[in-house]
């Protein structure tokens, strides 16, 4: 059945993430704020544009141990959704649109990989023939049903013997490192400390950690030497001491096992390295 990707709300939002998670990245909080005004705006608890969604997310993430159980869940899906009001919630979804078109200034929103896009619209599509009622196609809702019942347990079932798709945590890598480490130092993040966490972002999350590990022994190798040159040309005790610390510290890294707590210390590293350069 045709699909509109653009008012399909699990796709919307999650295209909002990315694009936040993405600013914070390029440290470009003011593109990030707005996308988050236009989150906290058009998916307040009280829209029909939130009810949706909460129905939305509850079909995606919802782990059905029995097809008889899957079907208990789209029935209460269905009844719910019947009680939303299409004439707003349509409305409220055009004006969200509209915020991300005049607002967002990011010509590749849209053109963003989602992982589960067809399971997205599946899901959107169903909830879409749902809300007609009677007016609904009969074949249709049996066709739809039947894929969401596949959806609700035999994918969940096949991803619980899987690791996790790698791409569904990108926005999480992203996001819980920037939170960390503004809280860690409250400072705008240097160039090198931002490759540092779009690297553990892209290569862990293709689960490709040797590429991280190469990466980060060339950093490690790469500051002992820019500092070490360093310590040579200058003439302040002071600084030499902080560069003796800083090499101490560089040494003892362990990239043998790649984690979160590795990588903020490579940030740590990097922000006294620079401090260091800039003669703080």
């Amino acid at each position: 059945m045709k699909h509109n990707k653009k008012r399909n709300i699990g796709i919307i939002y999650e295209l909002l993430l990315r694009h936040i998670s993405q600013c914070l990245i390029e440290d470009d909080k003011k593109s990030a704020t707005k996308a988050l005004r236009i989150v906290e705006k058009r998916f307040h608890k009280d829209t029909e544009l939130y009810k949706e969604f909460r129905l939305f997310n509850a079909l995606v993430k919802t782990d059905a141990s029995t097809e008889h159980v899957a079907l208990d869940i789209i029935r209460e899906a269905k009844e719910a959704i019947r009680r939303c009001d299409s004439t707003k919630l349509n409305k409220e979804k055009s004006r969200l649109i509209k915020d991300i078109n005049h607002i967002i200034e990011d010509k590749d929103f849209y053109y963003r990989q989602i992982p589960d896009y067809r399971d997205y619209g599946t899901i959107q599509v169903t909830l879409d023939e749902w809300k007609k009622g009677d007016r609904s196609n009969l074949k249709s809702i049996i066709d739809l049903e039947e894929k969401l019942v596949t959806i609700l347990v035999e994918k969940k079932h096949v991803a619980k013997s899987k690791p996790s798709d790698p791409n569904i945590t990108d926005k999480l890598v992203m996001n819980l490192m920037t939170e960390k480490l503004n809280s860690r130092y409250n400072k705008q993040l240097n160039v090198e400390q931002k490759q540092i966490l779009s690297n553990y972002s892209l290569y862990c999350n293709k689960n490709n950690h040797s590429k991280m590990r190469d990466y980060l022994v060339n950093l490690k190798e790469q500051t002992c030497r820019l500092i070490k040159s360093y310590k040579n040309i200058t003439d302040s005790d002071v600084l030499k001491e902080k560069i003796d610390s800083v090499i101490s510290k560089v040494d003892s890294l362990d990239t043998d096992s790649i984690n979160d707590d590795l990588v903020s210390k490579f940030m740590v590293i990097s922000k006294l390295k620079y401090e260091l350069i800039e003669g703080k």
